[in-house]
């Protein structure tokens, strides 16, 4: 049985990424930022934009806020490249929290850069440890490929909850994308392009329940569309 390759961005926590991939059937590529994304889209079945730094916000066309962390050297120039491509390619696509951020990003939105200041909420956004910790519900939209991932396949009902750690959020949505999910204070969880074979981005952290399984479905999902590009590329 083949395996299919999935690119999976480098970051300070990696473990639990490479955990869920690998559970779900795949195999795993941790990708460099000296990497081509050009040659990337060619051998690889599927990619995983992981957690990490904020977007820098000259590349959305807004002013730094002072809460702005940058994230490593590179990342943004090779992570916006890369969900591009991805796109262009139909390349399965899984984006989770700054993740999230670089999808939209890549396709012309913008982040609100700092939730603390610039939305009212009762809602704790960032919970740091432990990893899995519950922090807030979000509500899935019907019919969305995070709907048929979760809901549908009976993992979770319309509203769940999850955990959170993240200070920034999707602001005005990029060309071609859609909001999937929510926070009852407004705030954008989900974020998917509906044409695409599987292009979802998420704000909150599936990996860390890969031993619980609550999100289990979710991966499985992204790497059954990754298998099945495989087998016509094969074809």
């Amino acid at each position: 049985m083949s395996f299919p390759i999935i690119g999976i961005t480098r970051c300070s926590r990696l473990d639990d990424y490479v955990a869920s991939v690998e559970q779900a059937g795949a195999k795993v590529r941790v990708l460099e930022v000296s990497d081509s994304p050009r040659a990337l889209v060619g051998v690889l079945n599927g990619v995983v934009l992981t957690g990490g730094g904020d977007v820098d916000p000259v590349l959305y066309g807004e002013e730094r806020h002072e809460s702005v962390e940058d994230a490593e050297p590179g990342r943004d120039e090779f992570e916006i490249d890369l969900a591009r491509r991805a796109m262009a390619t139909d390349l399965p696509l899984l984006a989770i929290c700054r993740g999230a951020q670089v999808l939209n990003v890549a396709v012309g939105g913008t982040l609100i850069q700092d939730i603390p200041s610039s939305v009212e909420s009762v809602l704790k956004h960032a919970i740091s440890t432990p990893r899995d910790a519950l922090a807030h519900d979000v509500s899935i939209t019907p019919g969305s490929r995070l709907h048929e991932a979760l809901v549908s396949s009976g993992a979770a009902s319309g509203s769940f909850r999850v955990n959170s750690r993240h200070h920034q959020s999707v602001g005005r949505l990029g060309a071609g994308l859609v909001t999937t999910a929510t926070a009852s204070d407004g705030i954008v969880e989900a974020i998917e392009q509906p044409e695409a074979r599987f292009c979802l981005g998420i704000q909150w952290h599936p990996e860390n329940f890969w031993r619980t399984g609550e999100f289990r479905a979710l991966f499985d999902s992204f790497v059954a569309a990754a298998r099945e590009r495989m087998t016509e590329s094969e074809v």
